[in-house]
């Protein structure tokens, strides 16, 4: 049986094309959604589906970002709503697209190419040529593969959390500690993983285990010995600065 992947952080937008390929392609089996890029990456390295149906704009990683790991074999279907874009970029004998919202009739000449390619036992195609060229066309995809949401878990609740809204992230053993105006949650990362998924320019890293939200420091200061810190707009939160990290804020 072929599976499919869908992957969209539009909850809505994914339940709806699950449900229109199991109306249109009711041998088609469709694995459990992937809300994020990691989400969407993880599936593919793990169930190695024969077709993926990924967004483009996700949290975590792009749907490119994700296609260009972990799709080695699996026949890639973008879903985009930039088509000016997109579409003059695509290739369409390599990969094929949907642009939201997806209609009945294009859905079902996407699914016939798949199928035909799938009977014929066609290998998934190289997409690097092809992720190049949506990459340089889409505006502004720099920086949509960043972190803008993370599922972070405070007692047997999983909370779905801004990444906006976070003050700081701090290391926690092999868990990374999610620390709001709401109170702190755990997610199962660590933070050296979770460093290179935010925005470099808002999340600075001012410890070894700690990065903080630049957006909420109300302020810093040194202490007579030279170590620095750094104080939130809470006011009651102040954060260490190690040494290998002073010299971000020297014009203290």
């Amino acid at each position: 049986m072929t599976r499919a992947l869908i992957a969209d952080d539009e909850l809505a937008l994914a339940e709806y094309l699950r449900t229109r390929l199991a109306a249109l392609w009711p041998e088609l089996e469709i694995l459990p959604l992937a809300a994020n890029g990691l989400d969407a990456l993880r599936a593919l390295e793990n169930d190695e589906p024969e077709v993926a149906f990924l967004d483009i704009r996700m949290p975590g990683l792009t749907g490119l970002e994700v296609a260009s790991r972990g799709a080695g074999g699996t026949h890639v279907v973008f879903v985009t709503a930039y088509d000016q874009y997109a579409v003059e970029a695509f290739d369409r004998d390599a990969v094929d697209y949907l642009l939201k919202p997806v209609t009945d009739e294009r859905l079902g000449k996407c699914l016939e190419r798949l199928r035909r390619k799938l009977a014929n036992d066609e290998p998934a195609p190289g997409l690097n040529d092809v992720l190049g060229k949506i990459a340089s066309a889409l505006p502004n995809l720099q920086g949509a593969g960043k972190l803008r949401w993370v599922r972070a878990l405070k007692g047997e609740v999983v909370h779905q959390i801004a990444v906006d809204e976070v003050l700081y992230f701090q290391a926690s053993d092999k868990y990374t500690c999610v620390v709001t105006r709401e109170g702190e949650s755990l997610i199962r990362l660590p933070l050296a993983e979770l460093a290179g998924q935010l925005d470099a320019d808002v999340f600075w890293q001012v410890h070894r285990s700690t990065i903080v939200n630049m957006n909420a420091v109300a302020s810093t200061r040194r202490d007579l010995s030279g170590r620095a810190f750094v104080m939130l707009k809470d006011g009651k939160t102040e954060l260490t600065v190690s040494r290998a990290y002073a010299h971000l804020f020297k014009q203290m």
